[in-house]
């Protein structure tokens, strides 16, 4: 009795710490000073693996800090196996025996179990051969029971601070929301602090686009097989599944999957999360490791809570660039206006002049516009304008920009474009607008158009303009239903001879 007691006593201070480490310090100088014991060790099963794994051990060489034995391998790993106690009084005579330490003469393995399950084992080793008496055997086992409880109230607080520090990311994540505006900018941001918030290897942000997606942010130590930007189609996303069912998909061996597409080249689990904002999945949240077996059903719902958060930032992301668009967008033909041609205007000049490139400007009147409405109506007018803007959206390519810059007048932008080919596409504008049949016109509609390209016919936004009204004017003169190419500025044509 005495030594049960003074056992308890020993065992308290086991159960006094939360952390790890101590606990398993604990653990082994009882069975140093109370059992004398030359050896001892503690392993923790890898369930990953299905390995147990020295975590922490005394009076072994420094290598046995690395040792690993499979389930079912060597005194430990039978103890494990069979969840019970193994003595072997003499392991010479022991065939299931791994050397490990020289001198051992005696082993005892004592499985430490939680919940039904073994955690680890305590291993036992002496110098002297039957050392583990009957009584021995017992308190070590009375022993190892207070250990088993003393590992899992350490892992009940190892995941309380891992909820704990998940909880201040989901906080940080919201203030990062309300601090930053752009989305690109926040999602990057949100990466980092997912990453370290639910210990995993990369983390990806998809967002949906029409029918396919794009990866917005991609964050970690694993290879993503796609970059930043790149589109994908929606049913080859390697969380389509997720994407068509709208609810969180965990994969915890990706080998072994049928059609397995994936995200990142290192991956052996992947959790992914649908960005769902008022019912509609806006994109996906992904989380990759390179563990097998990573996830489990306890982090799906603080992982949808940062979802949660994600889809908000995409949606008001979505809000702002239409309210910005409506800014930009002329109210009768639904074409940009002239601010935005403006702001467009100054940044094609730019990006040309970084690329060496080229760029035009196509300003474009209808012809007796005002004549048109006086002897038939502003509503007709009107809807002549409308279909005139949709002409020209047609015409043009998708990369182009049609706006109306005033009244009767239009302002085309063409990306990438030499003098011809803004003739080119002007007089196709002509000939289509000509041989259209306007509803309620008994007339046929005509436009005038002059074209003015970046750098021959102007070097800045306003020397463009100027060009181009000044073409325009030409065709005017020149009895209208016709287009004329800008003549080269003086300023430009030095340019191109200093060069």
């Amino acid at each position: 009795m005495q030594k049960i007691a003074i056992l308890y006593d020993a065992s308290q201070a086991v159960l006094s710490t939360f952390e790890l480490d101590e606990v398993l310090s604990h653990i082994l100088a009882i069975a140093r000073d109370f059992f004398h014991l030359q050896h001892a060790a503690v392993l923790l099963f890898d369930k990953e693996k299905e390995e147990l794994y020295v975590r922490r051990q005394i009076g072994g060489a420094p290598e046995l800090d690395h040792a690993r034995y499979p389930m079912g391998a060597g005194i430990v790993g039978v103890a494990a196996q069979k969840k019970r106690p193994i003595c072997v009084p003499d392991v010479s005579k022991d065939s299931r025996y791994v050397k490990a330490i020289a001198g051992t003469r005696s082993q005892l393995a004592i499985p430490l179990i939680v919940n039904g399950e073994v955690a680890g084992v305590l291993d036992c080793q002496s110098e002297n051969p039957g050392h583990f008496d009957s009584e021995t055997t017992d308190l070590l086992a009375l022993f190892s029971t207070q250990a088993s409880m003393a590992l899992q109230n350490a892992e009940l607080y190892t995941l309380e601070r891992q909820r704990a520090a998940q909880l201040r990311a989901i906080n940080s994540i919201a203030q990062e929301m309300n601090a930053v505006l752009d989305l690109k900018e926040l999602l990057s941001r949100i990466g980092p602090l997912i990453r370290q918030a639910f210990l995993v290897s990369h983390v990806s942000i998809l967002v949906k686009q029409e029918d396919n997606v794009m990866l917005m942010s991609s964050s970690g130590d694993l290879t993503s097989t796609i970059g930043e930007g790149s589109l994908i189609s929606r049913e080859r996303a390697p969380c389509a599944e997720a994407f068509a069912t709208g609810k969180t998909v965990i994969e915890n061996d990706v080998k072994t999957l049928p059609g397995y597409i994936a995200l990142c080249l290192e991956t052996s689990s992947r959790i992914s999360i649908p960005l769902v904002s008022f019912g509609q999945v806006l994109g996906m949240l992904v989380l990759d490791s390179d563990k097998l077996r990573r996830f489990s059903d306890d982090e799906v719902q603080p992982l949808e809570s940062v979802a949660g958060i994600c889809a908000t930032a995409i949606q008001n992301a979505h809000y702002v660039d239409r309210v910005k668009q409506l800014a930009y967008l002329d109210g009768l033909t639904g074409i940009f206006n002239r601010r935005y041609f403006e702001l467009r205007m100054v940044e094609e000049i730019e990006r040309a002049r970084r690329f060496n490139s080229s760029m035009s400007v196509i300003m474009i009147d209808i012809d007796h516009f005002k004549r048109l409405n006086d002897e038939f109506g502003h509503l007709l007018g009107d809807e002549v304008l409308r279909q005139v803007s949709s002409i020209f959206n047609q015409q043009v390519r998708k990369m182009d920009v049609v706006c109306r810059y005033g009244g009767e007048e239009f302002a085309i932008l063409l990306s990438q474009t030499d003098p011809q080919y803004s003739l080119t596409i002007a007089e196709k504008l002509r000939t289509t607008v000509d041989s259209w049949s306007f509803p309620g016109v008994p007339q046929s509609v005509t436009i005038s158009a002059g074209a003015a390209t970046y750098p021959a016919h102007g070097m800045t936004r306003d020397e463009l303009v100027k060009a181009a009204d000044s073409a325009l004017y030409a065709a005017k003169q020149a009895g209208r239903n016709c287009v004329r190419l800008a003549v080269p500025s003086d300023r430009s044509a030095a340019c191109s001879a200093g060069k």
